[in-house]
C-alpha cells in the first residue's frame, strides 16, 4: 500500500445517499436530488474542499450501482477513496446494502425530519480486521483520525473497529478527534449504561472532543450537576471534563439555540490545553442545518492542523459551520476566503 500524498487526515465513518425533496416534503416529492453524506466523511470532505488539506475516507459499500454513485460523489468530493472496503452484493440487499438517508430541511415553523434507511449497510458488518490499522499508519503519513459516535453505533463490532483505529493513530503520533454525535436511535438495542460505557471508552482515546453540555454530563460521566448557571459555567464544565479525562488535549461545544427552523443563535467554547476560548453566540439564517456540527468541527480542526491559536481555531470552526448552514446538502460548499471573511465579522456587499 503506497500513497505520493501524505493525509492530512483520515475520517473512520459511514458515507449515506442523501435524498433530498428540496423546499418539499419527502412524503409528497416526486422528485429528489442526491448528495453524499456522513458525520464523519463530512469533517474529511471539508477539509479537503474548503480548506484544502489531504484526506481519506475509510468506509464500506456494497459493491453495486448505488455504491459506485456514492464513490463518484466521494471523488467529486477530492476525498481519496482508496480505503473504501467493498463488500460483493447479493443483488438485492438481503445480506448488505449502502444506507440511504431522506432529509427535509425545515423552514419556518416546521422543523428539519430525517427518515433514514439504513439496516443491513455494508459499514454496520465491518469487523477490526477489515482495515489493517498499524500497516496504514506504518505504511502511510497521517497527521490525524477523526470518528466518532455514530459510526460507533452502527454495528456489534464497530465500536472495536473505532478502538483498534484510534489505538494505531495514537501509536503513531497522529492527533486522535472524536465527536461524541450522539443519535438515541442509533444506540436503542443498548441500554444507558452500555451505550455511555462504550463511547467513554473511545473518548479516552482521543485527543480531541466534540461533544454537547448534555453529553458530558449524562452519558461521559462527568459531575456538572452543582455548577451553578453563572457566567462562567461554560469554562467549569470544560475544565471539569478535562479533568475527568485527562487524556483530551481540546473539547469543543456548540451553542445553538433554535428561535424557528430558519434562525439560531450560533456559538461555540472550547478548552485547548489550558487556554479557555469562546465566540458570542449571535444569530444566523438557515438554509440547511444537517452538517453544521460536522463543519463547525471541520473549521476547528483545520485551526488545529494548521497551528493557529486556540481562538482562531474556534472562530474558524463557528465561521465555517455558519456558511455550511447557508447552502443545502450535508457537505460545506464554502470557501476558504469565505471563511475568512465571516471569521472578520462577513460582509452583505456582492462579491463581484
Amino acid at each position: 500500500m503506497t500513497t505520493t500524498t501524505p493525509w492530512d487526515l483520515l475520517s473512520l465513518g459511514e458515507v449515506m445517499l442523501r435524498l433530498d425533496p428540496g423546499e418539499g416534503r419527502i412524503h409528497t416529492t416526486r422528485s429528489f436530488r442526491i448528495w453524499e453524506g456522513g458525520g464523519e466523511y463530512n469533517v474529511a470532505r471539508s477539509l479537503r474542499r474548503c480548506f484544502g488539506l489531504h484526506t481519506v475516507i475509510a468506509t464500506a459499500l456494497a459493491d453495486n450501482p448505488v455504491g459506485r454513485l456514492v464513490e463518484d460523489l466521494i471523488l467529486q468530493g477530492g476525498v481519496d477513496p482508496s480505503l473504501i472496503h467493498w463488500q460483493p452484493s447479493d443483488g438485492v440487499g438481503r445480506t448488505v446494502r449502502n444506507g440511504l438517508n431522506f432529509v427535509e430541511r425545515g423552514f419556518g415553523a416546521r422543523g428539519p425530519l430525517g427518515c433514514s434507511d439504513r439496516g443491513h449497510t455494508a459499514i454496520s458488518q465491518v469487523i477490526p480486521a477489515t482495515w489493517d490499522w498499524p500497516a496504514i499508519f506504518a505504511t502511510h503519513t497521517i497527521r490525524a483520525l477523526h470518528t466518532g459516535g455514530v459510526f460507533a453505533a452502527l454495528g456489534p463490532q464497530t465500536p472495536a473497529v473505532a478502538q483498534a483505529a484510534m489505538s494505531a493513530a495514537r501509536a503513531s503520533g497522529a492527533l486522535v478527534s472524536y465527536d461524541f454525535n450522539f443519535r438515541p436511535s442509533l444506540w436503542a438495542s443498548l441500554t444507558h449504561e452500555a451505550a455511555s460505557a462504550i463511547n467513554a471508552s473511545l473518548v479516552r482515546e482521543a485527543d480531541v472532543l466534540f461533544a454537547g453540555e448534555q453529553d458530558l454530563s449524562q452519558r461521559l460521566g462527568v459531575p456538572i450537576a452543582d455548577i451553578s448557571s453563572s457566567k462562567g459555567r461554560r469554562e467549569t464544565i470544560l475544565r471539569r471534563a478535562q479533568q475527568h479525562y485527562p487524556n483530551l488535549r481540546a473539547i469543543a461545544i456548540t451553542d445553538r439555540t433554535v428561535q424557528n427552523h430558519s434562525r439560531h443563535g450560533w456559538g461555540a467554547a472550547a478548552l485547548v490545553d489550558d487556554a479557555y476560548v469562546a465566540v458570542e453566540t449571535r444569530d444566523v439564517e438557515i438554509l440547511d442545518r444537517i452538517g453544521g456540527g460536522d463543519s463547525f468541527a471541520a473549521g476547528f480542526l483545520y485551526g488545529i492542523l494548521t497551528n493557529q491559536d486556540p481562538l482562531w481555531s474556534l472562530r474558524c470552526g463557528v465561521a465555517h459551520g455558519a456558511l455550511a448552514m447557508s447552502t443545502p446538502g450535508d457537505t460545506s460548499m464554502a470557501t476558504l476566503a469565505e471563511v475568512l471573511r465571516e471569521m472578520e465579522g462577513g460582509a452583505m456587499r456582492t462579491e463581484r
